[in-house]
């Protein structure tokens, strides 16, 4: 299972989302630190769910990012988050 099957498996457990979308832009990064592109390190989520009803954006972010921690912690540098109201 790669890693963009790993986190929307999490996600989809955690938060139920009606919609999930989640996609690799590590390639927009090659270049930048010596870095080739590959790894999927650099992701893009687009989420929507019923569990963020009622609460700010920095505090959903957190819930996020609390979810995918070992993702963090094996490789994972940039995730990028929006909000699907």
């Amino acid at each position: 299972m790669n890693r963009i099957e790993r986190i929307k498996k999490i996600l989809s457990k955690d938060f139920n989302p009606s919609h999930i979308d989640l996609e690799d832009h590590s390639f927009k990064h090659s270049g930048h630190n010596n870095f080739d592109g590959t790894g999927m390190t650099h992701l893009y989520l687009k989420i929507k769910s019923d569990k963020f009803k009622g609460k700010k954006l920095i505090e959903i972010h957190k819930m996020i990012n609390l979810s995918i921690k070992d993702e963090y912690e094996n490789g994972l540098h940039s995730f990028e988050i929006k909000i699907i109201n």
